[in-house]
């Protein structure tokens, strides 16, 4: 059995366990700092009288707020948990039912979705896929971010 076979059993051993959940405050300050660091000037993201007249009523977060809010512990907890592998993002997909406004308190839940192995040209690579919901103060659900790491 190799190296990356032991590893691999670890993760198979976490697929449908969700994580502990992590909530934070999506503040105003932080929606604009992100809006500016993408350099979306959309002023939904930033003017709160431009947003206090459109239908949110509210400064809302662009929508990749979610990876830059999200994803960051997770993948922490990734590295962590075999850091001798590197990491490799395998793509993200994001559906969204809701924004989130300026001042929502999101609760993140991430579990491992799938745990595999694939080989190819590169040798053998380990394929997770991790779901991760958001919901905010309300309850109500705001997306489900999936996204898979590939470590090698």
């Amino acid at each position: 059995m190799t190296n990356e076979d032991l590893v691999l059993d670890e993760f198979k051993k976490l697929v449908g366990q969700q994580m502990e959940p992590e909530v934070w405050e999506a503040g105003r300050e932080h929606i604009k700092w992100f809006a500016q660091a993408i350099g979306d000037s959309n002023p939904l993201w930033q003017d709160k009288a431009y947003a206090a007249k459109s239908r949110y009523k509210n400064i809302i977060a662009p929508p990749l707020f979610l990876v830059d809010s999200g994803l960051v512990k997770l993948v922490g907890r990734l590295v962590d948990m075999a850091p001798h592998l590197a990491n490799i993002n395998g793509g993200t997909e994001i559906e969204y039912f809701r924004p989130i406004e300026a001042g929502d308190t999101i609760t993140t839940v991430a579990k491992l979705a799938d745990a595999q192995m694939k080989t190819g040209k590169a040798g053998s690579l380990i394929f997770l896929v991790f779901e991760v919901t958001y919901t905010n103060q309300r309850g109500e659900l705001v997306a489900i971010l999936r996204n898979t790491f590939i470590r090698r």
